[in-house]
């Protein structure tokens, strides 16, 4: 069904019938800000998952052809919103078995050309974001459903960000979805207790996501900007909408200054560490960004984990060189970080800095410690090797480098590691 004001002609300066790229950025734009909303919408309406997603789907090809056509709508959101929601009444009209649930989506109703919403409430995506991430789904189902239901990624997209095949993920995309629906997995943001453990695994799932972008086996070191961007609007998306959590103002503060400084991480598709680079390239407004978001969470007087991650990512964004980093500093928020997320992946970070603070032999000892968890993580062996060649341990340090190349499919670490055995 077409939305009633599909024929509604181009808003000023869109260009009729041959305004394709005018259209298609207009409605790339829509999709990142609101097609996760209105999936919520919808999803809080009919209790269906699928169906709002795949309503919301139909909506976007449709806006794709129909504004190609005519030109981007005056009411873009309110559009799409439309178009979602009569998709959503036919597939429900075919089922059934949903009938009861009809009234709650033609209740629905578009305010001034936006989806309609209450200030009051928080924002549908970050309910839908809770229930994508609820404990009763596996960790890697929680990400997947994340990344197609508040994201809009596709499958064989998410294929690429996590390294698996694509039958793998749409599997796993559909058990989650039969499970919300039998366990009855709400759409909520819970309270008190209940809501600092979800928080924590809505946070874990944004920085994962965050983290995919840079692990994926391609020839050169640059991250997938795309999957980077988006865990970045989805971690500014839930600070905004909880305004009180620090621990999500936090990990805002922290993918910020991960972001900032994104542009010397690679010269010519080649990885660049923190010591070769040229930090007139990282972004001084996300550094700033960073630092305010940073002091807005420590203002609210609730420390966590997320902050401390940030405040040891400030500290590298303070120094002028590395030599003027202060790694006493950083050991400190290591040590305390300890306290809320004993992972060896911590300790072995902390390792790094120890290095800088006692020496090569002291944060080897810790290195080595961690060998039972670590022992398949390339770059528990690429720390080794880093310590080993600090004290003329040469041939040890060749193998525990040709170890993390085998352990890592992206080219540009490999050629990284391999330039290391060569000098």
């Amino acid at each position: 069904m077409s939305p009633t004001d599909a024929a509604t002609p181009p808003r000023s300066g869109a260009p009729a019938g041959g305004g394709v790229a005018a259209s298609d950025h207009e409605l790339a734009r829509l999709v990142r800000d609101e097609a996760a909303r209105i999936v919520g919408i919808l999803t809080a309406a009919t209790g269906n998952l699928d169906v709002a997603e795949e309503a919301t789907a139909e909506a976007i090809e449709e806006a794709l052809r129909a504004w190609r056509q005519h030109g981007a709508p005056a009411r873009p959101g309110g559009w799409l919103l439309q178009a979602a929601r009569h998709n959503a009444l036919d597939r429900l009209r075919r089922e059934t078995r949903y009938r009861e649930k009809l009234e709650a989506v033609r209740a629905l109703t578009v305010e001034d050309g936006h989806p309609a919403r209450g200030d009051e409430g928080p924002d549908e995506r970050v309910p839908l974001l809770f229930g994508c991430c609820h404990p009763a789904l596996a960790p890697e189902a929680q990400l997947a459903l994340t990344l197609r239901a508040v994201l809009g990624v596709t499958t064989a997209q998410i294929a690429r960000a996590t390294l698996e095949p694509e039958s793998t993920v749409g599997q796993r995309i559909s058990r989650a979805k039969r499970k919300m629906a039998a366990v009855g997995i709400p759409l909520g943001i819970p309270e008190g207790a209940e809501r600092v453990d979800r928080l924590d695994i809505v946070l874990t799932v944004v920085s994962v996501l965050y983290d995919a972008a840079h692990l994926r086996a391609g020839a050169d070191a640059v991250a997938d900007r795309d999957l980077a961007d988006d865990a970045l609007w989805l971690a500014r998306v839930v600070a905004g909408a909880l305004p009180r959590e620090a621990e999500a103002a936090g990990l805002h503060a922290l993918l910020l200054f991960h972001r900032a400084r994104e542009p010397a991480r690679s010269r010519g598709g080649d990885l660049v560490l923190l010591e070769a680079q040229d930090r007139s390239l990282w972004d001084a407004a996300l550094i700033a960004r960073g630092r305010a978001e940073l002091d807005r969470a420590a203002a609210l007087r609730s420390p966590g984990r997320w902050q401390l991650h940030a405040a040891i990512a400030a500290c590298h964004v303070d120094a002028p060189t590395i030599a003027d980093t202060d790694w006493v500093q950083m050991l400190v928020l290591y040590d305390m970080l300890r306290g809320y997320d004993g992972s060896p992946i911590v300790a072995l970070n902390r390792a790094v800095v120890l290095s800088r603070v006692a020496g090569a032999q002291a944060a080897l000892a810790d290195v080595d410690a961690l060998a039972g968890p670590l022992s398949r993580y390339h770059l528990w062996h690429a720390v080794r090797a880093r310590l080993l060649r600090d004290l003329g341990r040469e041939a040890e340090a060749d193998e525990a480098d040709r170890r993390a190349a085998e352990l890592t499919s992206n080219v540009a670490e490999q050629r990284l590691l391999a330039a290391r055995r060569a000098r």
